[in-house]
């Protein structure tokens, strides 16, 4: 994986952990505990674990928010967040304006017109171009916060508890929107998905089981042992 320390150039687009620790300057134990993986192909891939057993933190990391005490991560050069609550990434007042404010580069008018619309139509959104955010249902935003990562160009996007604040039907709307994307031939994207709901992960390509700052090894969900 690594040579003298360096990456591979076919792995600069992967998400790469590499005997990686974690433990907070006052502290004495570690949170994230000799953390090692590699996400490297498009897909569903799910991170399942409790309340408290490290995953906001891990989340940190992958962002870059923290830097690792032992070890080595290898970050994607493309990646975007998906929030819990959409409230809190979710600027403009309207959703065509919402995804202008992503996109990056010097555009024509009507490859702006044309991408929008792709992005919007992408999600379930079509014809959404003028809504007002503050008509949207809580589905509604999660979706529009998906198309703005789509929009900005990213191939991996990390999703922190994206249904945490839905209901039933919408998580599953939710869900299926993501399988299509990622089942894309012509772009497929590499999702990782953070969650703490035993039932999301029949929609995964791979599962990891947290606890206490430590990841099990991805595996199908079929196979997957959760105690």
């Amino acid at each position: 994986m690594y040579n003298n320390g360096k990456l591979k150039k076919n792995q600069s687009n992967q998400l790469i952990f590499q005997d990686v620790y974690f433990t907070w300057a006052d502290k004495k134990d570690f949170v994230i505990k000799n953390c090692s993986f590699s996400i490297s192909n498009p897909g569903l891939w799910m991170l399942v674990g409790e309340n408290g057993c490290g995953k906001s933190t891990l989340l940190k990391l992958i962002k870059g928010i923290l830097q690792p005490t032992y070890g080595h991560i290898q970050r994607p050069s493309n990646l975007s967040l998906v929030f819990q609550n959409p409230d809190h990434q979710i600027l403009m007042p309207t959703c065509g304006s919402e995804l202008i404010l992503s996109m990056k580069g010097d555009l024509s008018k009507s490859f702006i017109n044309k991408k929008v619309n792709y992005c919007l139509d992408s999600v379930g959104l079509e014809g959404f171009w003028k809504r007002p955010i503050h008509t949207l249902s809580g589905g509604q935003k999660q979706r529009l916060a998906i198309a703005s990562a789509l929009i900005s160009g990213s191939d991996f996007i990390l999703m922190d508890e994206p249904t945490a604040l839905l209901d039933k039907l919408s998580r599953k709307k939710i869900l299926e929107i993501i399988k299509s994307l990622i089942q894309d031939k012509t772009n497929p994207i590499t999702v990782l998905w953070i969650t703490h709901r035993l039932d999301e992960l029949v929609f995964a390509d791979k599962v990891s089981v947290m606890k206490m700052g430590k990841l099990s090894t991805w595996q199908h969900p079929n196979n997957l042992k959760y105690n």
